[in-house]
């Protein structure tokens, strides 16, 4: 599972409808609705916020707002939570997000060439507008030297 802290602009289609299966899997394991995932260590950040269910809606939100620009036609009726309003605190670190654009590079590279050239010389990426960014290392949660070819 890979619940991306990027915004979902930077993502390839691939990625993006990836993103949506995933953080539709996240929100079944935080509603309780699955026996799998649920020490996934991703799923650690919605955990520590006041509603975790109403903070993967929005994310949610996010990935069908990319993809409703796109032309792509994701269910929102499987948003459990959508336009909920939820209380501040959602963070991402300038190490996680470093680390996050590192592998969605290397990824592109390999998979579409096309949006790897459109974001190959951006050095900063947007974060998901779920998130703010504050100065730290890469998250406890992940897991740092992994590439592996998760969403």
């Amino acid at each position: 599972m890979r619940i991306w802290s990027l915004h979902p602009v930077h993502l390839d289609r691939q990625g993006l409808v990836a993103g949506w299966r995933e953080a539709l899997l996240a929100q079944a394991v935080l509603a309780g609705r699955t026996k799998g995932y649920r020490a996934h260590p991703q799923l650690e950040r919605f955990r520590a916020l006041a509603d975790p269910e109403a903070t993967i809606g929005l994310y949610l939100a996010a990935i069908a707002d990319e993809a409703d620009l796109r032309g792509y036609r994701f269910d929102r009726s499987r948003i459990e939570h959508p336009g909920a309003i939820v209380a501040p605190g959602a963070e991402v670190t300038t190490g996680q997000l470093a680390h996050e654009w590192a592998h969605l590079r290397a990824k592109l590279a390999a998979r579409s060439p096309e949006t790897w050239e459109r974001w190959r010389g951006v050095s900063a990426p947007t974060p998901h507008p779920l998130f703010r960014v504050v100065e730290g290392p890469v998250a406890s949660w992940e897991r740092e030297g992994d590439l592996r070819g998760d969403g």
